[in-house]
């Protein structure tokens, strides 16, 4: 893995409001999530090249930065360092546009061309709210999920916990229920259906909502409590005494407890979820040290912004077992993607420089004056 040198020289910083496809509603924890969506945007130039990505680089940092040689930045096994993670993604853009190649493979993944790679659509949310008629409740959500079948996708993951905060309890399990077998019904056995309670359930509800969305077939539950592994074993014997085949995934909220990994280690969860953006692309890399040849699956968490789904795209051929990208659908004015494509289920990357991305160079530079920075 050759790794081209320089000297950063510009460092600048922007912020571009982007639009989700449609409104999203609550989930167990907070409330409506809306459309605008902010993305922090970072573009380095080292010797004349330019790369860019999402990054919480503070000017300060910034500075710092300057004149440091590329190299530097790297450890003996070619990997960023820890300290410097915070510019992985303009980095990795810019070694991209250097060596005319995607990141995947500059990276050193032997992926196939068009390199396609799963994804699930996440914004089923808690959009029926106003409705008291769980009839009239679950054909809203369905409605919900066929527009997301039209649009390509083939796999929804639908946010479930109710009753931890927005309805009586007891109604929101009945809810909950209705609603993941009505969204069965409406998509057909094609589609791949997984559940995220963001920690609402207990050990009990989440086997009482399991039992009654068996037929559905779901492929993971997420997050149905509190990390803890004595409950998890649990559930995965519950499960098997049952012959429910559906897998556990964990990992976006309890990212630096290093128990998480050793829990999945040990069989108590099944898929690490750990977030692209947040936790990092060398971080997730990492992970997959830790986790090569145990079975243990990664799909990483990305919500807020649609940078993680492109990021997602370059790491996923470089993990050993992957499962999804989650794809959070948010059109960023400034920021052109359209050399991806959603197909059938799968998003189609370009084999274009870096990360495919092309950057408005006039919206851009306006945004940095009014909304960041430059050094």
């Amino acid at each position: 893995m050759h790794i081209p040198n320089g000297r950063i020289e510009r460092i600048e910083k922007a912020q571009l409001m982007g639009e989700r496809w449609r409104e999203i509603g609550c989930n167990a924890r907070k409330g409506h999530h809306g459309k605008m969506v902010p993305n922090d945007i970072v573009r380095i130039t080292i010797d004349g090249v330019a790369g860019f990505g999402w990054s919480k680089l503070s000017k300060e940092q910034a500075e710092t930065l300057i004149g440091a040689s590329v190299q530097d930045l790297f450890l003996p096994n070619g990997r960023l360092r820890p300290e410097y993670r915070v510019i992985e993604y303009p980095i990795l853009d810019w070694w991209g546009q250097v060596s005319r190649k995607p990141v995947h493979t500059v990276m050193g993944a032997a992926a196939p061309q068009p390199l396609r790679v799963p994804c699930y659509e996440t914004t089923l949310y808690f959009d029926e709210l106003h409705l008291d008629d769980d009839r009239e409740a679950v054909e809203w959500m369905q409605a919900r999920a066929l527009e997301g079948w039209n649009a390509g996708f083939r796999a929804f993951k639908i946010k479930v916990g109710r009753g931890g905060r927005h309805m009586p309890l007891d109604r929101g399990i009945k809810r909950d229920i209705a609603v993941i077998n009505g969204i069965r019904e409406a998509l057909g056995e094609q589609a791949e259906i997984m559940i995220d309670a963001n920690n609402s359930y207990n050990l009990n509800i989440t086997k009482e909502v399991l039992y009654a969305t068996a037929d559905a077939r779901l492929t993971f539950v997420e997050e149905p409590f509190y990390e803890d592994p004595i409950l998890y074993e649990d559930l995965k014997m519950w499960m098997a005494r049952g012959s429910l085949q559906v897998m556990i995934a964990d990992g976006e909220g309890l990212i630096v407890a290093p128990q998480l990994i050793d829990w999945a280690k040990q069989g108590c969860i099944d898929i690490i979820q750990y977030d692209i953006r947040w936790h990092g692309f060398y971080n997730l890399l990492d992970v997959e040290d830790r986790i090569r040849g145990t079975g243990v699956i990664q799909a990483p968490h990305n919500y807020g912004g649609p940078y993680g789904n492109y990021a997602t795209c370059h790491i996923a051929p470089l993990m050993e077992r992957f499962l999804y990208i989650e794809w959070d659908e948010v059109r960023l004015p400034g920021l052109d993607a359209s050399g991806y494509r959603l197909v059938d289920g799968k998003a189609e990357v370009p084999d274009l420089p870096g990360f495919g991305l092309l950057l408005d160079e006039e919206r851009f530079a306006a945004e940095t004056a009014a909304t960041g920075w430059a050094v």
